[in-house]
């Protein structure tokens, strides 16, 4: 992720946290690194909201939303989420310009990496014991593919997965 984050814009960036906490154990570990969480009832908002006031302690599970962060928060998230799933999306800047191959520079509406922890999939459904990489990215033709497969051969990879429709 680190390789990927240094070829980015990430000059003006942020993260946005997506989770579903279920523990105390990782619920304190989270508001360690995030003291004043965006949070909701995973009940339903009536059941207990940050909005609210409420102790999300009380009100377990609770779905985490919690958008427009520092960068330097990422890591510790990550850490406080243990084995339980989550997502964190760095909106970059850009994608930068690579002429010789053939790529040009992508704004900020198209520019986001994110990390599903211990998951497969953007939105959590699909469990897993590792993490995985979702690159987002349009160029003005609408291609997905170009861009991707070259972010993988910058870090010693390549594209294993397939596009999908997300919606940011």
């Amino acid at each position: 992720m680190r390789a990927l984050l240094d070829i980015a814009d990430i000059g003006q960036g942020e993260v946005d946290f997506e989770a579903v906490i279920r523990s105390p154990d990782v619920l304190a570990q989270v508001r360690h690194v995030l003291p004043d969480l965006e949070w909701w009832a995973s009940a339903g908002r009536e059941y207990g909201s940050s909005e609210a006031g409420d102790n999300p302690a009380d009100c377990l599970p609770i779905q985490v939303f919690d958008w427009g962060r520092p960068l330097d928060l990422a890591e510790p998230f990550i850490a406080a989420l243990g084995s339980d799933a989550g997502a964190v999306r760095w909106d970059l800047d850009a994608w930068p310009a690579v002429p010789e191959a053939g790529l040009e520079a992508i704004s900020q509406k198209y520019a986001y990496l994110t990390l599903t922890v211990n998951s497969r999939d953007l939105y959590q459904d699909d469990p897993s014991q590792d993490h995985t990489i979702h690159v987002h990215t349009r160029d003005q033709d609408g291609d997905q593919i170009s861009r991707v497969r070259w972010l993988a051969s910058q870090v010693g990879g390549q594209f294993t997965g397939r596009v999908e429709s997300a919606y940011v």
